[in-house]
């Protein structure tokens, strides 16, 4: 049994839990427990068979027990009993975004709801507003949820890039320290860095491909393998990742990377554009139609050069003007992490942070800023200690303090991530505001208004002379909550107008804006910043993904700020 499996078992349970009504701590130990599971890099199964499963973080006795159930016998019985108790089609009613499992018991035990398909009829009969606490807005949602679940792809689910990036990086080192390669590399969308990825796919060249594949086969993080052969071999990992490892002859290893570097919109688009110059492209050459030789080559520049094209970097490879620009000589620049010079998003414990103000400020040190802005929660978001007004003078102070008494060049800046009204207001006055270094305003609330309600709302922080910068600013969770409702050309719009920054967060979760909104934004006018929104000191290494993000936007260091010093 996979560790995705038994994680999803577990976190099956977790919604049965919650749909019976069971205490929270409960159902966050499942899915903690589930979470820890799902990326674990060695065989779950075999820890619990060998006594060891408890030493995964938050598995304790208990769950050790119905984890042995599940890999003896393919069930929970805590799970089984649930199941004969609540009907099936809760579970999938569950998934749909912004209804918890208390509305869905609700909807059940007042409207009779067991199935999504009734609660689609329920919906659009006006059923769902007669409830008390529930209106015309939850009925719309609950209609687009179920069409966004009805219009979910099958096979593999994609992951996040930070849960299955380390896993390429865990195998493609192991194909380099094995004797019989010679080259190794990561392809696919990992090596694009985009937000999310289906699968993992590698590339190496060996003398001895067939010894190659064998060797992979029996990697500990492996669950299954395909047949291995000379030409590679088709991996599942035991958190469920499927990888595809090609190997080739070393002469033609270029040409296998930008084949299976993708993607397949720019592969598509360079076939056909080549296609007009008597050449087919594939991942064993370039044919030249006239003579039928097939050119290979062992670099990607070659290729590309080949093609009458500059090297096109991975993160710019998605047809969006890259073939023309490289044909022209126009790329950008792009930023890289090491022209990153201060992050301006951080917390600390005053507000939902795990570190304090001087620990925070060590940690940015180390990595060589030369400035950290501590943007504390505001007084009406509700994390941890509300940051009041009175609180936020003091640390302007504690921070003053600290800068006149540390002995270095490095720079602490008072700020605050102040939260965007439901009516476009701040939460402090603005003598307040006028005080800080850097004020990033956010929204945190609700988000479900139409998309001019949520314009204006925005439009109005924007146009605030107080803000500096407006944090993540479509709200998005990648997997978890779409975008709110937004008219973002107006947005951008705004931003230049007013010389608003646009933040790019780059927590994994959200990388917002996303790449395509930073593009537009910048082609716009509007400055941005790259941050880490980090809340511990191991979150301020999260910029490498604000930095993927930035050149998949087509950025270079003159149109990001925080690539300099401080400005203030």
């Amino acid at each position: 049994m996979t560790n995705a499996e038994i994680a999803a078992a577990l976190e099956e349970l977790a919604v049965l839990y919650q749909l019976d009504g069971a205490d929270r701590y409960r159902v966050l130990a499942y899915t903690n427990a589930a979470r820890a599971i799902k990326d674990q890099g060695k065989s779950v199964e075999e820890l619990a068979l060998d006594g060891q499963v408890t030493e995964l973080p938050g598995v304790g006795k208990t769950l050790e027990e119905k984890i042995l159930a599940l890999i003896e016998t393919g069930d929970i019985p805590a799970a089984v009993k649930l199941k004969e108790k609540l009907p099936a089609g809760l579970i999938e009613i569950n998934r749909i975004p912004g209804l918890g499992p208390k509305t869905v018991r609700r909807l059940h035990d007042e409207l009779g709801v067991s199935t999504p398909e009734e609660l689609r009829e329920a919906a659009e009969n006006r059923q769902v507003r007669q409830l008390k606490g529930l209106g015309p807005k939850v009925e719309e949602n609950i209609i687009a949820g179920l069409d966004r679940l009805s219009e979910q792809p099958e096979g593999p689910a994609r992951r996040r890039l930070d849960q299955i990036r380390p896993v390429a990086e865990e195998l493609v080192e192991a194909l380099r320290s094995h004797p019989a390669c010679d080259r190794a590399e990561i392809a696919g969308s990992v090596r694009r860095l985009t937000d999310t990825c289906k699968d993992i796919d590698l590339i190496a060249t060996s003398d001895s491909p067939l010894e190659l594949s064998s060797h992979m086969a029996g990697h500990d993080s492996i669950a299954e393998a395909g047949s291995p052969s000379d030409k590679g071999v088709k991996l599942e990992t035991h958190s469920g990742i499927g990888v595809d490892l090609r190997i080739v002859a070393p002469d033609a290893f270029g040409n296998l990377l930008q084949h299976f570097t993708g993607s397949a919109a720019h592969n598509t688009e360079l076939r056909e554009i080549a296609v007009g110059d008597g050449l087919h492209v594939s991942e064993h050459g370039i044919t030249d139609e006239k003579t039928g030789e097939t050119e290979r080559f062992a670099a990607e520049e070659e290729v590309y050069r080949r093609l009458g094209y500059e090297f096109i970097e991975p993160e710019l490879r998605e047809n969006r003007g890259e073939l023309e620009a490289a044909r022209e000589g126009n790329l950008p620049e792009l930023v890289e992490i090491a022209q990153v010079r201060g992050d301006l998003h951080a917390h600390t414990t005053l507000s939902d942070g795990k570190a304090s103000l001087e620990e925070m400020a060590d940690a940015a040190r180390a990595i060589g800023y030369g400035y950290l802005a501590i943007t504390d929660h505001s007084a009406s978001h509700g994390f941890g200690d509300h940051v009041t007004a009175d609180r936020l003078w003091q640390r302007i102070e504690e921070i003053r303090d600290h800068n006149r008494d540390s002995g270095d060049d490095f720079l602490l800046l008072a700020g605050s991530e102040v939260n965007i009204q439901t009516d476009g207001t701040l939460d402090y006055e603005d003598d307040l505001l006028a005080e800080l270094d850097w004020v990033i305003a956010s929204i945190h609330t609700s988000f479900k208004d139409d998309a001019d309600y949520m314009t204006a709302r925005m439009i109005a922080a924007i146009e605030h002379p107080e803000v500096d910068c407006i944090g993540h600013p479509t709200g998005r969770l990648l997997d978890r909550r779409a975008p709110y409702p937004l008219n973002i050309e107006a947005v951008i719009g705004a931003a230049a107008a007013n010389h608003t920054i646009f933040e790019i967060n780059g927590n994994p979760n959200r990388r917002d804006l996303s790449d395509i909104h930073a593009r537009m934004a910048a082609e716009a006018g509007v400055k941005l910043v790259l941050t880490t929104d980090a809340h511990s000191t191991a979150g301020l290494g999260l910029m490498e993904y604000a930095v993927a993000t930035a050149r998949r936007a087509w950025l270079g260091p003159d149109q990001i700020l925080n690539t300099g010093p401080w400005w203030g």
